[in-house]
């Protein structure tokens, strides 16, 4: 399965990715300000790979000047109908449909890894402005959270992936790894950001499903995994809510 088709895959899956995905904390978006140097209220934003717009939401509720970016029909179309009022245009980051020296902000929530990095890294810093930031982020697993930690591996093994490192890279690998390094008058920074969420069972089971590895799974895969993981959930979990932690990953990379 490539890469491609499972960027797609998302779009049959806009409506249960809208409804289960976790959303970020505050923290984060505090974050941002503090490393990008600047307030989001009144900044110029492009939010790339927008998705259904949960990142999206919360630029906005900063005050932030948002234009969202998705290349997908089914995604575009969630985004127009939990938020009307935004301006959402077709596109991705390889190719961005945005004027030159034009944002002060770009953020990838969840998508930067659908890029190619030689050509989004080149095309967010034609479209920023000078002294603007790019801001790529991931909610990650907590893998010293035991039970998140089996899990993860459950979901490797059922979907045939090859199981994510534990040991989470330096600051160094991870700017290189995201495409970040090797660009004159970019300086980049990472922070971590831990958070949670208490979901319903039937939520956290959802939104693990609604991750590509099993929307290009197939049917009857993903029905006997879950049947399988809600039969263990439920011993773990006999009131039936469960708190799902997360590490968001945060690279912010600034133009001098």
């Amino acid at each position: 399965m490539t890469a491609i088709s499972r960027a797609h895959s998302f779009n049959a899956a806009a409506a249960q990715y809208a409804a289960n995905r976790p959303s970020y904390p505050p923290a984060l978006l505090d974050t941002v300000e503090e490393l990008a140097g600047r307030p989001l209220a009144g900044a110029r934003v492009a939010d790339i790979g927008a998705g259904t717009g949960i990142a999206t939401a919360l630029l906005r509720e900063r005050g932030a000047d948002v234009i969202a970016v998705e290349p997908g029909a089914g995604m575009a179309a969630q985004f127009r109908h939990a938020l009307p009022d935004v301006p959402i245009v077709r596109g991705d980051g390889n190719a961005l449909p945005l004027a030159d020296a034009s944002r002060d902000l770009i953020t990838y929530a969840q998508s930067w890894h659908w890029t190619d990095t030689a050509r989004s890294v080149p095309e967010a810093l034609r479209v920023l402005r000078p002294g603007g930031a790019l801001a790529v982020w991931w909610n990650t697993t907590a893998f010293d959270v035991p039970w998140i930690a089996a899990q993860a591996e459950r979901i490797a093994i059922h979907c045939g992936v090859e199981p994510g490192p534990r040991a989470r890279p330096d600051d160094g690998q991870a700017a290189r790894l995201a495409g970040l390094t090797g660009f004159p008058g970019l300086r980049h920074t990472r922070r971590h950001v831990r958070w949670s969420r208490v979901v319903s069972l039937d939520t956290h089971l959802a939104n693990i499903t609604s991750h590509s590895a099993f929307l290009v799974l197939g049917e009857a895969r993903t029905q006997a995994f879950l049947a399988e993981e809600r039969g263990r959930l439920s011993e773990m979990f006999p009131d039936g809510t469960v708190e799902e932690t997360y590490v968001v990953d945060l690279l912010v990379a600034t133009r001098t």
